[in-house]
């Protein structure tokens, strides 16, 4: 097919899978309402900046050149397009992400990824309660005097010394069932994860129960989180002082927590029940503190079961740097804006192939913990090679691709 008159190649570049996720009208949507639009003679315009990120993310330690090519090569193979465009430059790429900036992968981010689970879904729902989970990581990022002032090294908040890398710091809220990231923030190392974690609060809700391990745990920030509603099972250290007020049928206890400024004169305090267990290596105490006081509701030993679930985060993180990423991955970007805007991107691509797998295991009857992530990574890169420039369409409504 000869290319239409006054249309560019790059108005047609979509990438299967990650554009039926994100759809353009959606993409439009968000570079709009962040103010990041720009005029569409441009050989990248921003909608096409965007989907490049994210085929940025999906293809990690591919060049800048490379990514662009697996985006339009598609086309020349399908016999879709028989015009020319000149595949931009490294440094045409650069200033081109530089224009678009994070806005609008973090905006895209907040009005797509939402929990995938339907109700009931196998491995996802303990009782009509949504598993869900938070914790934070880091990432490492190039070495520039840039990225070391603003984000900081470890071992070093800010500035020279310390480890070998800046590293980025990351909250994430994510479906335990699904590995579905649907809340983040990301910041500098000086930023500690627990005030992250607060930014991600809005994105609870009632019918959620949100684990988080012993380092989340604090009056002010257990008394915002159970404020949206949700239940929370977070565990506690040893060294907290829990006093028993009441004891309960299943071994778990009634107690209360106070801000710091209100220990002395016991005012205003939370009651929190709390389930005590051991595990099987000797020695190893395990307490957790949850809003639901009713044992009948949700039974210690259910809980202290319930409470692995928190592990799924932690496999969230693997999926993202080591696999999605590589082992001892390190972001390309050279400056923070742009180490921002790709964090944004490896979420949204790690949003996209886990819904694919939610939709795949739902089809089946299926815990999508039957699925292999990997797998799965791989397909989706098979997909946007081989449909490079289409958007598909949702099942049942034919096979006459639109374009993106």
């Amino acid at each position: 097919m000869k290319a239409p008159a006054g249309e560019r190649l790059a108005d047609r570049i979509a990438i299967g899978l990650l554009t039926a996720t994100f759809p353009p009208e959606l993409v439009d949507r968000v570079i709009r309402e962040t103010g990041r639009g720009q005029q569409r003679s441009r050989l990248l315009p921003a909608r096409v900046v965007v989907y490049y990120v994210l085929a940025m993310c999906l293809f990690f330690g591919q060049g800048y050149e490379e990514v662009a090519r697996l985006l339009t090569g598609g086309l020349e193979q399908a016999r879709q397009w028989r015009g020319s465009w000149q595949v931009p430059t490294t440094g045409a790429i650069a200033r081109a992400r530089a224009r678009l900036g994070p806005e609008p992968l973090e905006a895209l981010f907040g009005q797509a990824c939402r929990p995938l689970a339907a109700e009931g879904a196998p491995g996802s729902f303990y009782r009509g309660w949504r598993l869900v989970a938070i914790d934070g990581t880091t990432l490492d990022v190039p070495d520039t005097e840039a990225n070391s002032a603003h984000f900081g090294r470890p071992g070093s908040s800010r500035g020279t010394g310390g480890g070998a890398f800046p590293q980025a710091r990351m909250a994430a809220l994510g479906e335990c069932g699904t590995h579905a990231v649907f809340g983040a923030a990301i910041g500098p190392l000086s930023v500690h994860e627990t005030e992250l974690a607060r930014r991600l609060f809005p994105r609870l809700e009632p019918g959620m129960l949100m684990a988080a391990d012993r380092g989340f745990l604090g009056f002010d920030l257990w008394r915002e989180a159970a404020a949206t509603g949700a239940d929370l099972l977070w565990r506690v250290k040893n060294s907290a002082v829990l006093p028993s007020d009441e004891e309960l049928p299943d071994g778990s206890y009634l107690s209360r927590i106070y801000a710091a400024r209100d220990k002395n004169r016991h005012a205003d305090p939370e009651v929190v029940r709390v389930v005590e267990y051991t595990l099987d290596d000797p020695g190893t105490v395990y307490r957790l503190m949850t809003t639901i006081l009713e044992p009948e509701r949700a039974p210690a030993a259910d809980l202290a079961a319930l409470y692995s679930q928190r592990w799924e985060i932690e496999l969230v993180f693997d999926e993202l740097k080591t696999h999605q990423g590589a082992p001892r991955m390190v972001l390309r970007s050279q400056a923070p804006p742009g180490v921002e805007q790709e964090a944004w991107g490896f979420l949204l691509v790690h949003y996209a192939i886990r819904a694919l797998m939610a939709r795949a295991a739902a089809g089946a009857g299926l815990d999508p913990d039957r699925l292999s992530f990997t797998r799965t990574l791989r397909i989706a890169r098979r997909q946007v090679t081989a449909q490079a420039a289409f958007s598909p369409l949702p099942p049942g409504q034919g096979t006459d691709h639109g374009t993106g």
